[in-house]
């Protein structure tokens, strides 16, 4: 999915324009019990919950593609015919109206996720009434090119907030607000099927997660049976590796320069052609880089193996997983150097009398400690 699909189908959890009537779910305990099973109705919901509940489902559609929200897909034979499939289907189909499905998958998703304290499992379905769009991006409502039908889940952690002391102005005193447990966001949860070219993909899901560093893979293999995509500050973490461990004493300022430097022009790049797929990398793409800033053949050849060990060897990845577009860093064990990315020239290696130096060109005013200073 694009951004601009995710966030076509974000604009449907407003109240003025859902097709959500019911939000079915349960609440478990700390011990992965289910303490109730709910069935509720939107529309009986004061204004102000039901814009609150929206709200929390969309969040399920938040952040960045590769990162938060990431492409799950189903192999032919899944889709054919298996479990999983079948399940998520029967969900879908039914417009969650089967309790039997229902329970089935929230027996699942229970012993496999790993959420400390109490959670909601919350499930909604819509069938979103697709505008069509020509090229140019005209169209409307009358022009309906498909019905897609989608079911959307969102598993939120529930706390217990502190107790607190309380002003009103109204009554110009103060009071004791008592403890009480309040639905936080949404830790992860999925869109099925897949909004692929402003249409039903049934081969894929979009799965979310809040933090890229803590996926809840297991909730994503037991449902799915599919692991979702290695995430992002493990692939930062093992692509940095990976150039380390490879290219060894080849492995210098000046080529990882490089690297960051080619990667952030094809970020901006990218923006400025508003193209709507996410930019990726190819193995391809990361030789050539590697071969014009001077790493030799073997080297890069070494790279190619290790990459397909680590990665996978179709395997694409986001260039902003791999790095912080906004500033490169470079790390001593007693000083730190941050860079903005667009002034990384500034910086350069050198050996002086046998030492080796970072030099940055102090072109612009210096400070210390916020102090401005001469440099003589």
């Amino acid at each position: 999915m694009t951004e601009k699909e995710v966030a076509e189908l974000r604009r449907r959890f407003r109240a003025d324009k859902s097709n959500i009537s019911r939000i079915y779910g349960c609440y478990v305990n700390e011990r992965r019990e289910i303490l109730t099973e709910f069935e509720q109705s939107v529309a009986m919901l004061g204004q102000e919950e039901g814009e609150m509940l929206l709200t929390t489902l969309r969040k399920t559609l938040s952040g960045q593609l590769g990162k938060n929200l990431m492409d799950i897909e189903f192999t032919t034979a899944q889709v054919a015919d298996s479990d999983e499939h079948r399940l998520l289907m029967t969900l879908r189909g039914t417009e969650l109206h089967d309790t039997a499905s229902r329970r089935s998958f929230y027996e699942k998703a229970i012993r496999s996720l790993q959420i400390e304290g109490n959670y909601l499992i919350l499930l909604a379905y819509d069938a979103y009434d697709v505008p069509y769009r020509s090229r140019d991006g005209e169209g409307g409502a009358e022009q309906s090119s498909e019905v897609f039908r989608y079911v959307l889940c969102s598993i939120c952690p529930v706390k217990l907030t502190k107790a607190a002391l309380s002003f009103s102005q109204r009554e110009n005193s103060f009071s004791h607000l008592n403890p009480d447990w309040v639905i936080g966001p949404p830790e992860t949860g999925f869109l099925f099927p897949a909004f692929d070219e402003r249409a039903t993909n049934l081969y894929n899901a979009l799965y979310y997660t809040k933090d890229p560093a803590c996926t809840q893979s297991a909730f994503a293999e037991e449902i799915f049976r599919a692991a979702p995509p290695m995430p992002a500050p493990v692939q930062m973490e093992s692509f940095h590796h990976l150039l380390s461990d490879t290219l060894a004493e080849e492995c210098s300022y000046e080529v990882v320069h490089a690297v960051h430097d080619r990667f952030c022009t094809m970020m901006e790049e990218h923006k400025a052609a508003k193209v709507p797929q996410p930019l990726t990398v190819d193995k391809g793409e990361m030789k050539r880089i590697l071969r014009e800033s001077g790493v030799g053949g073997e080297k890069v050849e070494a790279f190619e193996e290790r990459y397909d060990r680590v990665f996978g060897e179709d395997t694409d990845l986001p260039p902003r997983n791999l790095l912080d577009a906004k500033q490169m860093e470079i790390t001593m064990p007693e000083v730190t150097i941050r860079v903005n990315s667009a002034r990384t020239d500034l910086v350069s290696a050198r050996i002086i009398d046998g030492a080796r130096c970072i030099l940055i060109r102090a072109e612009d005013e210096v400070s210390v400690n916020g102090v401005p200073i001469t440099i003589r």
